[in-house]
């Protein structure tokens, strides 16, 4: 049987390729989790305005960096979501990648489909003590998946 999942880092990017949310599960790594948030831009651009478009929103292993490896996701609105795993040598199922997308897309539909939070208005973002419910779904399905630590 295969390991479980153990996220290192989630980024929701926004459709104009602003970053949301960056919330890593480890300590003292954030900047680098930054840089594979902004780097899988690219590879997500590429991918997505080739020449062979496909309407399936999981875009698979984006790039492995040093001990990272880094999977897409992009949702019908375009919004980017990034998971880091941690490189291994075992294998990575597609099947338990997809479905952590797809809690994480529900997380982040719940959270902005509340009509009491503004998207963009507010310069703090998701970091304001609004948003502060998504961040604790982020934590859990990391959590549920990969059974590691989180931030508090």
């Amino acid at each position: 049987m295969a390991p479980p999942l153990r996220p290192n880092a989630v980024a929701f990017i926004s459709p104009q390729n602003h970053p949301i949310l960056i919330r890593t599960f480890e300590k003292g790594d954030e900047l680098k989790y930054h840089y594979v948030a902004h780097t899988s831009l690219d590879v997500i651009e590429e991918r997505t305005n080739g020449p062979t478009k496909s309407n399936d929103c999981y875009l698979g292993l984006l790039y492995a960096m040093d001990d990272i490896a880094a999977y897409g996701y992009i949702t019908p609105l375009k919004m980017k979501i990034v998971l880091a795993l941690p490189l291994t040598d075992s294998v990575v199922r597609d099947a338990e990648v997809i479905m952590t997308f797809k809690a994480l897309h529900l997380a982040y539909y719940h959270a902005s489909s509340n009509p009491f939070i503004r998207l963009h208005d507010t310069p703090a973002g998701v970091g304001s003590a609004k948003w502060k419910r998504f961040r604790r779904n982020v934590d859990e399905i990391s959590r549920a998946v990969g059974g590691g630590s989180v931030p508090s």
